[in-house]
């Protein structure tokens, strides 16, 4: 056991120096306090979940409506220097709202078997502290080129959505949930080492770039809770 955890402990320490190494000091802080807001902003989201799924607080559709507002005036309202917690706030806000939508979801889910739950979470956060790993140590900028095919790809599933919608073919929304589930997990790979290049050309939008990861969290977790519980029911 002992020898087990002294080579866990060096492979982490070669994995720490590696990041360490690739990249400079500045990139280090930026990415460091991307990953605390993003934390922070998940946090928001598991709160207005909560409080929707023990009926304290239920915004319903203007959740929804709220969170559309949110990230139009996150895109619209840039970064000047001066707004970073004005912008930090709508950003919480906007993970509160996410939230209070996925309480209808997850309420159902815990009605049915509440360790999903707990397997969604764990598949997320496995897969993007992996993904995101694998990003910061792969050649710089070698993934860029995905962000042009993952746009494609949302244009056809959201375009296929709207076909559905006439048609409901099951086969399509089965195809769709799988199938986004690795889109989000590329994205994961794009955002990651586009948040790095964008760093290094001076954009150091820390509430955009948390913005864009948990965009990616978020639809990832999502689609693996219905996926599950597809294959419970």
């Amino acid at each position: 056991m002992a020898d087990t955890a002294q080579n866990f402990n060096d492979r982490f320490q070669r994995l720490v120096n590696g990041i360490g190494e690739r990249y400079e000091p500045y990139i280090r802080q930026h990415l460091s306090k991307v990953y605390m807001v993003l934390a922070s902003t998940t946090a928001a989201a598991a709160g207005g979940a909560l409080l929707q799924m023990q009926n304290y607080l239920d915004m319903g559709m203007l959740a929804a409506i709220a969170s559309l507002v949110l990230v139009l005036g996150l895109h619209f309202y840039k970064d000047d220097g001066k707004n970073y917690y004005t912008r930090l706030g709508m950003l919480y806000a906007f993970g509160f709202c996410s939230g209070q939508t996925l309480g209808p979801l997850l309420g159902y889910i815990v009605s049915i078997n509440p360790a999903i739950i707990l397997t969604a979470l764990t598949g997320t956060f496995v897969t993007f502290a992996s993904l995101s790993l694998a990003a910061l140590l792969a050649e710089q900028g070698k993934y860029l080129y995905l962000g042009g095919m993952l746009v494609s790809v949302i244009n056809c599933m959201a375009l296929l959505s709207l076909f559905n919608m006439i048609f409901k073919s099951y086969y399509v929304q089965i195809t769709q949930l799988y199938v986004g589930v690795f889109v989000m997990a590329a994205f994961i790979v794009y955002d990651t080492q586009n948040i790095v290049e964008k760093c290094r050309l001076g954009n150091r939008d820390v509430v955009q770039h948390a913005l864009d990861l948990f965009f990616d969290v978020l639809s990832m977790f999502r689609r693996l809770l219905i996926i599950l519980t597809q294959k419970v029911c």
